[in-house]
């Protein structure tokens, strides 16, 4: 997941309805952690509350089907004092030090399940994690 860049990270909004975006982000292991930065004034900047449920996929920059290594995650929003505890704004601008230049906000997906894909190891071979 660290060699990547883009994840499409997808929300639900109050009608129920699927709202995706593509981000810039940044994986913190030790905790399961996603990490991405929001635009003040988006229309995901107003779904991305405190414990919503998110799902997204991860995807190389270039696809080769082969090749292919991908995953699919879903995860809940994690509160702001625990991205600071976390020092989770630190860790995205070390990877994205221009997106100072952008106002916003660091939000934190605390990831629950992971299925990779692995085509490398025989197409459709997938892996999948459950958080404890």
């Amino acid at each position: 997941m660290q060699d990547n860049k883009v994840s499409t990270v997808c929300f639900i909004d109050p009608d129920n309805k699927p709202y995706c975006i593509n981000c810039f982000y940044t994986f913190e292991e030790e905790h399961h952690v996603l990490i991405f930065k929001s635009s003040m004034g988006t229309t995901h900047q107003k779904l991305t509350k405190p414990m919503a449920s998110i799902s997204g996929t991860i995807l190389p920059n270039v696809i080769d089907t082969l090749k292919l290594k991908g995953v699919q995650f879903t995860g809940k929003i994690i509160e702001n004092e625990e991205i600071d505890k976390l020092q989770l704004n630190t860790k995205y601008l070390k990877k994205y030090p221009m997106s100072i230049a952008v106002m916003g906000y660091v939000w934190a997906v605390r990831l629950d399940f992971l299925k990779f894909t692995d085509n490398t190891l025989g197409f459709g071979n997938k892996t999948t994690w459950t958080a404890k």
